[in-house]
């Protein structure tokens, strides 16, 4: 049987370009450090930064505004961490550079307030709930962040708190029904009141552009794996002039922003797959491709009685659509479709595994036990999405017969 993968959200396959890259310098069968300044070293530190700027290139930034982790999980945390741990507890505020020697001068006790809404990623919510305390920010029933959202909660913050929140985050776009967010107004009400921004642009990168430059976000998380690079591999973007403490300590690397030797082959597949993306016209052309392949799979979803999206349909990220299922719980569905030949997915992106639940699908108001997500990428043909539409209609029909 065929196998036709509709989870490109979760992770998506390697592309050509970074898989030649990773063999070409795989082949040159050249190992060493870096820092190093023998032969073998420089030759290393030039493949490395020569990654670092074509992922650069992709995002509008600087090289050295890029430190490059092992993906979007450790970037997020970094950049929690980083303000956070800057955080002088008894003035209540962070300096630009932030500590000194990458020491915390701060703490991680949990009391400075972290502004963040449920439909962000777990990473999101689970490391500012580890390194402060959530102020939660509310959203509509798209799963949108409001600007008069963050308001009420730096006022809330600041009522329960006796400050503003040390850092709110405003992801670039939801990573299960796929609303894009009004990056640009979060930021300019947070400008206004000195507080710093992360955006989790992990589902965006590679979709939409990504001008970090033009946003004012202070840090930005992005990860390789999501528009087609290797896992392992990420990066945190900061903004021009921001210093903050590194969460990986020991180690002069990345600028003494994030020690320990580098992926140095993952940074050339990420680099390379930065590079094919840059290409003049290709992140449109394959943006304009894949909102093609997720109309066609909400009409033939939402063709089925009981059968609804979620999110926004229209200011969405191309790549990703999400519909509720009345009358059946989506697992079931998920392991029909598997049957069919069909990977989809259920529930928001790491929290199958709990069986809860989705939070994201809750803050919005809506069913979080009956979705369904589906999501294309750079490799998704037409015949992966005439698969749904094959086999989905048939797999409802019989899992409501047996509840009935």
């Amino acid at each position: 049987m065929a196998r036709h993968y509709l989870d490109h959200a979760s992770t998506t396959p390697l592309r050509p370009e970074a898989r030649t890259a990773m063999r070409s310098w795989d082949d040159l069968g050249v190992t060493a450090d870096p820092g190093r300044v023998h032969t073998e070293g420089q030759m290393v530190r030039a493949a490395l930064e020569e990654a670092r700027e074509q992922v650069a290139a992709l995002f509008d930034v600087r090289p050295r505004q890029v430190i490059l982790t092992s993906g979007g999980t450790e970037s997020i945390n970094s950049a929690v961490w980083g303000v956070v741990a800057g955080i002088d507890p008894a003035a209540g505020e962070q300096s630009a550079a932030g500590s000194p020697s990458g020491s915390p001068s701060g703490s991680a006790s949990g009391s400075a307030p972290v502004a963040c809404a449920d439909v962000e990623h777990s990473a999101v919510r689970d490391a500012s709930a580890r390194h402060g305390v959530v102020v939660r920010i509310d959203v509509d029933g798209s799963g949108r962040i409001h600007p008069a959202a963050v308001a009420d909660a730096v006022a809330r913050s600041t009522a329960e708190y006796g400050r503003a929140p040390v850092l709110v985050h405003c992801q670039a776009a939801n990573h299960e029904v796929g609303t894009v967010q009004d990056v640009a107004g979060v930021v300019e009400l947070c400008r206004a009141l000195g507080i710093p921004v992360h955006v989790d642009a992990a589902s965006a990168a590679g979709y939409l552009g990504l001008d970090l430059g033009a946003s004012g976000a202070d840090l930005v998380s992005v990860s390789a794996h999501k528009l087609g690079g290797p896992a392992g591999i990420g990066a945190l973007l900061l903004r021009r002039g921001l210093r903050v403490d590194p969460l990986l300590v020991g180690g002069e690397q990345e600028r003494g922003r994030r020690a320990g030797l580098e992926n140095v082959i993952g940074a050339i597949g990420f680099g390379a797959a930065a590079a094919a993306l840059a290409e003049p016209g290709r992140r449109s052309e394959e943006a304009q491709t894949a909102r093609r392949h997720t109309e066609r799979l909400l009409e033939a979803a939402c063709a089925v009685d009981g059968v609804v999206p979620y999110g926004d349909t229209i200011d969405r990220v191309p790549h990703i659509v999400c519909v509720g299922i009345a009358g059946v719980e989506a697992e079931p569905v998920l392991l029909g479709l598997d049957q069919s030949g069909v990977a989809v997915h259920s529930g928001s992106a790491c929290s199958s595994e709990s069986l809860e639940p989705s939070p994201v699908l809750e803050a919005m108001g809506v069913d979080g036990e009956r979705s369904l997500r589906l999501s294309v990428g750079w490799s998704t043909t037409d015949a992966d999405i005439d698969a749904f539409a094959g086999a989905f209609a048939g797999v409802v029909g019989r899992l409501r017969n047996l509840a009935n």
